[in-house]
């Protein structure tokens, strides 16, 4: 019998999205540190106020995923049957006036004393939660393709909607790309999910050109430094492009990038990339990407091992979360795509993206301790 290599063994899956996890989460930590330390210098009277926020962010965060890794699965189980609920729930509250905060144009935030609150970072978690909740009971039920597609339609078209009405297009992506990931690993036909893109796609692009600033950021995308746009809507996708440009092979220096010095807005958030190739040059990039790709194939390889089914789902839900997200963030960087306002998974700072972040992770670890030949490798490696 041939022997395994590392790569191959289904132990790796595991080890590697711990590796890749702890990999961009300490990278993270001291990118938020450089790529803020002006903003918060001149908002907070400290060059160190964000990045001890977001220590103190990960402080909870970490505790979180552990427990969530640990959480019998009949909990997460139970959780699920809620989970639109909950997700509805929280939406809403944003909507509520005076309680909602506008940050950004986005009406998608929750003031809680000095902090804000994101409740559509949660509700991704939540809503892959409840999909393969859905999904795997009718699975058991041999529903056809056409109900098990319906099944979960008016769940995330209502959460959308919910969220597009606080002006936040690029998170409902997100949910979109879960949507459609999930039913792509549940079975379903190319032909109703090529369908089913071309209507979100469709839909997407009928949303922008009916809002002239959205409008105007896909015209940027073609020429950022173009006149026209330039000082508006070409701004940040320009002075992106700038920083990692003039960051080469190794980069200007960790601390040493000029763009954050008031010309890229949300430096520390959406356009944290961009201080990473200014600072950390195209190696520092490279390493981002290969890390953020063993993370999500790490996560699908778990996913297709999971026996139970709504494990599977959620999973895969999970990895398409965060390749959309992270795919939404660096084409936004690099100007491929139109500036969305969505941050880069355990990279960017925020406490919700964090948090909810490794709480999903948490799920996937949990899943992989819950594989027979994982967990057999496991107790053999314990102390």
């Amino acid at each position: 019998m041939k022997k395994q290599n590392f790569i191959t063994r289904p132990i790796s899956a595991y080890y590697l999205l711990l590796a890749s996890t702890a990999g961009l989460t300490g990278l993270g930590i001291i990118m938020v540190l450089s790529a803020s330390s002006i903003h918060s210098l001149e908002t907070n009277g400290s060059s160190f106020a964000i990045f001890f926020k977001q220590l103190f962010f990960l402080s909870i965060a970490l505790p979180l995923g552990y427990v969530a890794s640990r959480l019998p699965l009949i909990r997460w189980r139970n959780l699920a049957k809620f989970a639109l609920i909950i997700t509805v729930a929280i939406l809403f509250i944003v909507q509520i006036p005076r309680v909602g905060q506008n940050v950004g144009g986005n009406v998608n935030w929750i003031g809680v004393g000095p902090f804000t609150i994101q409740p559509s970072e949660f509700g991704k978690f939540l809503m892959c939660l409840w999909a393969g909740y859905m999904i795997a009971n009718r699975e058991n039920s041999r529903t056809s393709q056409k109900n098990l597609m319906l099944l979960i339609s008016p769940g995330f078209a209502g959460v959308a909607l919910l969220i597009l009405k606080g002006r936040d297009l690029g998170t409902t992506c997100v949910y979109a790309a879960i949507f459609v990931g999930v039913l792509f690993i549940a079975g379903i036909s190319m032909r109703f999910i090529a369908a089913t893109s071309a209507g979100a796609v469709a839909a997407v692009l009928g949303l922008i050109l009916t809002a002239p600033a959205r409008a105007d950021r896909l015209k940027a995308v073609f020429k950022p430094f173009a006149p026209e746009y330039y000082k508006l809507a070409g701004w940040q996708p320009a002075h992106s492009i700038m920083g990692l440009a003039s960051g080469g092979f190794f980069g200007v220096g960790l601390g040493a990038s000029r763009q954050k010095w008031g010309n890229l807005a949300e430096a520390h958030t959406d356009f944290i990339i961009s201080v990473i190739g200014e600072e950390l040059g195209l190696l520092g990039t490279l390493t981002v990407i290969v890390l953020l790709g063993i993370l999500i194939i790490s996560i699908f390889r778990i996913a297709l091992r999971a026996q139970d089914t709504m494990v599977r789902y959620t999973c895969a839900g999970i990895g398409c979360a965060i390749a959309a997200q992270s795919i939404l963030n660096i084409g936004t960087a690099t100007s491929v795509l139109p500036v969305v306002g969505v941050t880069l998974p355990l990279l960017s700072y925020g406490g919700s993206s964090l948090i909810a972040t490794y709480l999903s992770l948490g799920f996937v670890l949990g899943a992989a301790r819950r594989d027979p030949e994982i967990a057999s490798v496991l107790k053999k490696d314990k102390p």
